[in-house]
């Protein structure tokens, strides 16, 4: 199997990165498998293999927002142009698809697709990549529309691909996302909260994740004004999409901490054992996301017997059971904006009614604590992952020897 994806470790910045991680890890147990990714990786280890490409742009004069749009097309040329004797391509994020395009129609194997997100439920990309995210609507609507095989992390994510694009019933699966409950578990060492300056005598909240529009750390800092002040709030948030919104955060932050004190933003993505750490020991873990196709860091923070508060959105909803492993927020939002709450303000207070409500309740995050580790177990083992997956390569496979279309 050959999996192409933008993000590997160590060049790791968000749930896509983790999910190919751990996949590749697992079905490696049970196949050769061979990981194509951008950066300098080189992994060589029994039937796994990784190899980084990485991109000279010396010479390049296009716009700076179009970089990482032609880079992405650049690898996935060079990813076929390396040669490709795999049976299946597996593609993750749409910086990949052309790579799975050109491999597909090339050298005639099956594609299949994982939607980790889908770019027209992401329109605040404009931001970031200029013109180019017009190429990623192209390029993604080309690819799951051809794909043998896609792959949703969640039934939400299901149904908006069946929405959104012309992809036939039988080619759509569920495969969830997975965690590795042996790496993620309560950890008793605080170290990670010493450096950073983090009293573990006292309760705090915690956010990880990147500072996006669809991670939604901006109305979680906005809510800081209407949360008691008896507890510490934990902000683990770097790799700012924009500008723009490192400057608007960097506002939030300032005006949250004129109201009050204990905010301690960590602007850097940590390593998992710091952030497992942070996990273990929070009060509270809090994910305001306005866009999440299954949101893996609830699951991990559950794994770490965390208490979660969550917006009601997309697979957070398949994760996070409300009034069992944590409480869930309702987010309406405005059908020409969809990356802005209907009301910013009033999703701003009732994110911080149930952290307070949790903060206030020692008894009740201990028990939600231990429902979300038992869930995680049950439901969301990456062995169990990696067997469907192997399942549908298979039948893949199979499909193809019958000559099948």
């Amino acid at each position: 199997m050959l999996l192409l994806t933008n993000e590997y470790p160590p060049s790791t910045y968000g749930g896509a990165g983790v999910h190919v991680e751990y996949l590749s890890r697992e079905l490696a147990k049970l196949m050769p498998v061979e990981v194509r990714c951008f950066g300098d990786q080189r992994v060589r280890s029994g039937n796994l293999t990784v190899r980084g490409f990485q991109l000279d742009m010396a010479g390049w004069k296009c716009p700076k927002g179009l970089c990482s749009t032609l880079g992405a097309v650049q690898r996935c040329i060079d990813f076929n142009a390396a040669g490709i004797d795999a049976q299946i391509v597996h593609c993750h994020t749409w910086y990949t698809h052309w790579g799975g395009i050109l491999a597909r129609k090339n050298y005639g194997i099956p594609l299949v697709i994982t939607v980790h997100s889908l770019e027209p439920l992401r329109p605040w990309k404009r931001e970031q990549l200029g013109g180019g995210y017009d190429f990623s609507l192209w390029v993604e609507k080309t690819a799951l529309e051809m794909a043998d095989a896609v792959i949703a992390v969640s039934n939400e994510t299901r149904a908006d691909v069946a929405r959104l694009f012309k992809v036939k019933s039988e080619r759509l699966h569920v495969i969830y996302n997975g965690i590795d409950l042996d790496e993620y578990r309560p950890m008793k060492s605080k170290d990670a909260l010493r450096k950073f300056g983090i009293d573990s005598e006292k309760p705090y909240l915690l956010f990880v994740g990147r500072i996006t529009r669809q991670k939604g750390i901006i109305h979680l800092v906005r809510a800081i004004e209407f949360m008691d002040k008896n507890f510490q709030v934990v902000l683990c948030a770097g790799a700012p999409d924009t500008p723009e919104i490192a400057r608007e955060m960097k506002s939030a932050i300032e005006q949250a901490r004129r109201a009050r004190d204990g905010i301690i933003w960590i602007d850097q993505m940590l390593g998992k054992p710091s952030v497992i750490q942070l996990y273990s020991h929070a009060a509270v873990f809090c994910c305001p996301s306005i866009y999440e196709p299954f949101g893996i860091i609830n699951l991990e923070a559950m794994a770490c017997e965390t208490a979660v508060v969550a917006s009601k959105v997309g697979g957070i909803k398949e994760v996070v059971v409300d009034g069992e492993t944590g409480f869930l927020v309702p987010l309406a939002q405005m059908k020409e904006s969809p990356f802005e709450p209907t009301h910013p303000e009033k999703f701003a207070r009732d994110l911080a009614v149930k952290i307070n409500e949790l903060m206030r309740d020692e008894k009740l995050r201990a028990r939600f604590g231990r429902a979300g580790r038992l869930r995680a177990e049950k439901k969301f083992s990456w062995h169990a992952i990696a067997q469907e997956t192997k399942s549908l390569y298979q039948a893949l496979i199979a499909k193809k020897a019958n000559g099948a279309g």
